[in-house]
């Protein structure tokens, strides 16, 4: 059988390609900080609730590709977690990517379930 949702979802992260476009705060919360799923994910991303991550860069990026897994900070500062339907970034910059093998999980995370991000 197959294991039901997580009780706490642990995901572990490598640096994305956009991790100069925030503070070295950032990157520590990212890591440290305790999220939630929130009640507005999809299939498409897994959105969180908790501390925003601080950008140092406050440009704009042009649309680009995205590998399954990119954690991309939208303007509100808060992670999310792109699945299998994941669209391009839409100029968001990708501070992290979470390896495939741990995106089972994050896809069968109920809203309210508690969220960490440990390093790779």
């Amino acid at each position: 059988p197959w294991p039901g949702p997580p009780a706490e979802l642990v995901l572990p992260v490598r640096p994305g390609p956009r991790t100069d476009w925030f503070s070295p705060a950032a990157l520590r919360t990212l890591t440290s900080a305790a999220y939630r799923v929130s009640p507005h994910s999809n299939r498409i991303g897994l959105r969180t609730e908790g501390p925003p991550l601080e950008r140092a860069s406050t440009g704009e990026l042009p649309s680009e590709g995205m590998v399954l897994g990119a954690v991309q900070v939208p303007p509100d500062g808060r992670p999310v977690i792109f699945l299998h339907d994941h669209p391009t970034t839409g100029g968001y910059p990708v501070v992290a990517v979470v390896p495939e093998p741990a995106l089972a999980a994050a896809a069968q995370a109920a809203a309210g379930t508690p969220l960490r991000f440990t390093p790779a």
